[in-house]
């Protein structure tokens, strides 16, 4: 985790992304990049006739969010100066796809705006499609992070062989806090396996691996969703990681089964792998 990429809108839900970034960075001394995108109408681009935009109004509204960055870097980070910052005049479908690209980034924070299990990051918005078609991890927080932990890290998977590079990923992530780290199956009614079965498909998917220390769980529910969620709650998870595949992979996690109730109050920070 070379280089941080945290898209900002300065709303809530940027402070606890970059919260969580800070408290990443203690650990990883990665470098930081704070992106703001601005979505503006043609008059302020091409100044033309008509425009609504005189060019004086728009430099003063550039310099008014260049010191809004400054501003949030101070009040988020130990060390303000080490933390980029960069102002784009693209739709974020464009913007962070471009940025990331340009940066080289190594993983994306944001926080999620949805009313639901990350409904609008990670369930059809811009940014969504964005994400989803970057081979880069994405950390998506929903809730302030003051006292986030990184003791304990579950990775929940079918475990099939397709998810080995979600897998590395994982491993390359939970090195720096050195976290118990949970292999997570969860079983459901349309899909069920007894636990011996499943403990042998987790322990030879991971045997490859060198991990040093690891639980295997196995846990059933009505769904996919809801096992991820209440395994985490009871075994108090720091974070969860998950292996999404493109267009699919992230209905078949968060699909719109769960409660408003259950997301509210056990959702943790998520993890996403594309592979």
């Amino acid at each position: 985790m070379k280089k941080i990429l945290i898209p900002i809108d300065f709303s809530k839900h940027s402070e606890y992304a970059a919260t969580l970034a800070s408290r990443i960075i203690e650990k990883t001394k990665s470098e930081v990049h704070l992106l703001h995108l601005i979505e503006i109408p043609s008059g302020i681009v091409d100044m033309g006739a008509g425009s609504n935009f005189s060019i004086p109004e728009s430099m003063l509204y550039i310099r008014t969010i260049r010191d809004k960055l400054v501003t949030f870097k101070e009040t988020f980070f130990d060390n303000p100066n080490n933390v980029k910052h960069a102002i784009r005049f693209q739709n974020p479908f464009e913007g962070i796809r471009d940025y990331s690209t340009k940066i080289g980034a190594n993983l994306i924070i944001m926080g999620s705006k949805g009313h639901t299990a990350l409904d609008e990051i990670l369930i059809g918005s811009n940014t969504e499609k964005t994400v989803r078609s970057l081979n880069i991890p994405v950390l998506v927080t929903k809730k302030d992070s003051n006292d986030f932990k990184f003791d304990k890290m579950a990775f929940a998977s079918t475990f099939e062989k397709d998810e080995d590079e979600a897998l590395k990923g994982f491993l390359d992530f939970a090195t720096a806090f050195n976290p118990d780290i949970y292999f997570l199956k969860i079983n459901t009614p349309q899909k069920f396996q007894n636990t011996t079965e499943a403990k042998q498909i987790v322990e030879k998917f991971v045997s490859k691996y060198n991990i040093p220390k690891y639980h295997i769980s196995i846990y059933n529910d009505k769904s996919v969703v809801e096992g991820i969620l209440n395994f985490s709650d009871e075994n108090n998870i720091d974070l969860v990681s998950i292996a999404t595949h493109g267009r699919s992979g992230l209905s078949r996690f968060f699909n719109g089964s769960i409660s408003l109730d259950l997301s509210n109050n056990v959702l943790k920070p998520v993890l996403t792998f594309k592979i």
